[in-house]
């Protein structure tokens, strides 16, 4: 069935459905795509399907609290916005349109180093927190003023991440031409300049907001970076372990490290200051036919102690899938691609709506499992069937 108002949406598939008439193929699979085969893609997704519920009956609760806190924050419920470069390219002024819908949901919202807004501007979007996630591009002088920009607009907490020491072979972005469009070169992008007619809407928007962006918080000496820049400064701004410690004698707040995958990683970013852990694997988008995260999850627990707090992504598309993640002992999980479906499908109401159905269904799943309150959703809610050596 064909959904066009937000009124008739059910789940979070409806709302990629709605994205995917709207936006050209190329950012339509920006969002969706993952590595290589998408083994990894695909594996977050069905390794869900692992985990059966075992609810406790006979036990009545007229109404659940779906609130938690994580570094501090006080936050509606566990569900956090993801860092995402490029957000511009599915909505006019994506990131801030997308903070502004976290902060009245009751939520942090996390902004990529890559975004297309100002970062001063996607603070003062958001009545929440909002977290920084930095990327090493730049150098010396102009990295430091980043993390200082960062610090003077407000972000509460700075996300390092760890596993884009190159970018990931996204075939999608290669058969749909993206290298050629970049180029500029009128006849080598000629084949692939129909998609974006077909989307005539979606074309006039994105050219009234300024067209093809430049990245405004990576300021290098020739001006803010252009997007045709970014796999080379992705390279030269891979992080070693050596960086985390002279971030941390600059930034005095929370440090969170994301693209954990082992307990020797956790301890490592421990052992440098890390408060926080995000069991990341880039949502398939980086090295394929890695571990699911929700597997890799129990080892970092282990090595991570109670001090510090645990967070997942990657699979997340209903509420459920959020109890999951609390029940194998996550403290929170961060979303991708849902809240960007539903900014390419309607803006900021549409990530708002993918918000309000995670929060609607972590509620009407703590209920049905016997769980008061998130802290109350433990292992003892789920069976995992046994994984395949």
């Amino acid at each position: 069935m064909r959904i066009s108002k937000l009124s008739r949406v059910v789940n979070i598939g409806d709302l990629r459905e709605m994205a995917r008439r709207r936006l050209p193929r190329m950012a339509f699979d920006y969002i969706d795509g993952g590595a290589e085969g998408e083994r990894t893609l695909k594996e977050n997704c069905r390794v869900l399907d692992d985990v059966e519920f075992r609810p406790r009956n006979g036990v009545v609760h007229p109404s659940v609290d779906v609130q938690t806190s994580v570094l501090g924050h006080e936050i509606a419920f566990p569900v956090i916005l993801a860092p995402v470069g490029s957000s511009r390219m599915f909505w006019p002024r994506g990131e801030a349109r997308a903070a502004a819908a976290a902060g009245k949901a009751g939520t942090i919202y996390t902004l990529s180093t890559l975004s297309g807004t100002p970062l001063e501007e996607v603070r003062a979007a958001a009545s929440g927190p909002c977290w920084f996630q930095l990327y090493l591009s730049g150098v010396g002088v102009s990295l430091k003023k980043n993390i200082s920009r960062a610090k003077t607009a407000g972000y509460s907490a700075l996300v390092i991440t760890i596993d884009t020491p190159v970018s990931g072979m996204r075939e999608r972005d290669y058969r749909n031409g993206v290298k050629e469009l970049l180029s500029f070169q009128p006849l080598t992008m000629a084949p692939f300049v129909g998609q974006m007619l077909l989307r005539p809407r979606w074309l006039a928007s994105f050219f009234a907001d300024g067209g093809l962006m430049r990245f405004p918080n990576v300021v290098l000496p020739s001006g803010p970076m252009g997007y045709a820049d970014v796999a080379a400064a992705l390279e030269s701004a891979a992080v070693s372990w050596a960086d985390l410690s002279w971030i941390r004698e600059i930034w005095r707040g929370p440090l969170v490290v994301k693209g954990v995958h082992t307990g020797d990683d956790a301890r490592r970013a421990i052992d440098l200051g890390a408060e926080a852990l995000v069991v990341s694997n880039h949502g398939g988008r980086q090295l394929d036919s890695v571990t699911p995260t929700l597997r890799v999850l129990p080892e970092v627990l282990r090595a991570a102690p109670g001090g510090v707090e645990v967070l997942v992504d990657g699979g997340i598309r209903r509420g459920t899938d959020v109890l999951v993640a609390l029940a194998l002992g996550a403290r929170a999980v961060l979303v991708g691609r849902p809240t960007l479906w539903g900014l390419a499908a309607r803006g900021e109401a549409g990530a708002r709506h993918v918000l309000q159905i995670l929060r609607d269904e972590i509620e009407l799943g703590q209920v049905l499992l016997g769980a008061p309150d998130p802290g109350a959703v433990s292992r003892a809610h789920v069976r995992v069937k046994t994984a395949a050596p």
